[in-house]
């Protein structure tokens, strides 16, 4: 039978679901509305689509690793209670498999979820309504070496591979891999612990580099020192933001008597051959999301004057 816009807006409204998914409802169920109601909620979309707009914050970060290549993945949640469910943590790492072969986020959303003919997205979104929450999954991200290794570090685990924050280093070397990924997962560590904003100088972002020069400048000019002074006030400032921001010029947090870079020639002789790290990544779960914040007395007292 023929379906009509009316229709399909109808049931829209009565859902929260989208277009596509009221149409096809009301086409199974011959245009009967409460069938095709009861059609959605079966199907978990009427509850998804109802819970999509509250924020998705929490959850967790899932890592997978192959040979000399880790994925990393945060998949969000409404509530921490969430995370601590297996089901849920089941999805992150398979999501994480999934990025282990696919690596980027675009990538991924639309893969085949393990052992199913849906993709990742879809199969997320049937989760809502079994889980009971919104959830999402948000990004991803792979490194991979020719030579070498790539370790993965995941802070305060919950499960397996599955936390709030989890770290990727990766090393090309042509010396033994399974020293370099040793010395690859305590970089991992520091990177947890600093959260360096690049790898090297050159890699830092030259408009914070010129934000953080024009502070310094204002500030040494104001000491009323002589320009040459000034200028060596400056690279001296400079030199200390590098050392606070860029990972290999940070004090390794494992040997605070060096630097990352030094602590990495120290580790070649452990490694056999020259060894390079060539990135990193490091996913806090939530970070950039704006959260919101409610006041549950208010709340309390809006329900009780109604």
């Amino acid at each position: 039978m023929s379906i009509s816009a009316a229709q399909v807006k109808e049931l829209r409204d009565l859902t929260g679901a989208g277009m596509m998914d009221c149409k096809a409802a009301l086409a199974e169920t011959g245009g009967d509305m409460e069938a095709a109601v009861d059609w959605l909620r079966a199907k978990g979309i009427a509850k998804a689509d109802k819970k999509a707009g509250r924020t998705a914050a929490e959850g967790l970060i899932g890592v997978d690793a192959g040979v000399r290549e880790a994925a990393i993945v945060e998949v969000n949640s409404e509530t921490d209670f969430v995370a601590r469910n297996e089901a849920f943590q089941q999805i992150v790492a398979n999501v994480a498999k999934v990025a282990l072969a696919y690596g980027d986020t675009d990538a991924v959303a639309n893969a085949k979820y393990p052992g199913s003919d849906k993709s990742v997205t879809d199969t997320i979104r049937d989760a809502v309504g079994t889980i009971g929450e919104n959830l999402g999954f948000r990004r991803s991200q792979k490194l991979a070496v020719s030579q070498g290794a790539v370790a993965t570090y995941i802070h305060n685990a919950v499960a397996d591979n599955l936390g709030k924050l989890g770290v990727l280093v990766a090393i090309e070397t042509t010396g033994d891999a399974h020293k370099a990924g040793a010395f690859a997962r305590q970089v991992a560590m520091h990177v947890a612990a600093t959260n360096p904003l690049a790898l090297s100088t050159d890699e830092l972002d030259p408009a914070a580099v010129e934000r953080e020069k024009a502070i310094f400048s204002e500030q040494a000019r104001a000491s009323g020192k002589p320009e040459n002074v000034i200028e060596k006030m400056i690279e001296g400032r400079l030199r200390k933001f590098y050392e606070e921001v860029v990972l290999l010029k940070q004090a390794f947090v494992i040997n605070p008597d060096l630097t990352v870079e030094k602590a990495l020639k120290e580790a070649e002789k452990e490694i056999g051959a020259p060894a390079k790290i060539t990135a990193y990544v490091r996913f806090a779960l939530g970070e950039g999301i704006e959260k919101e914040e409610s006041d549950f007395a208010a709340e309390v007292a809006a329900a009780v004057k109604k």
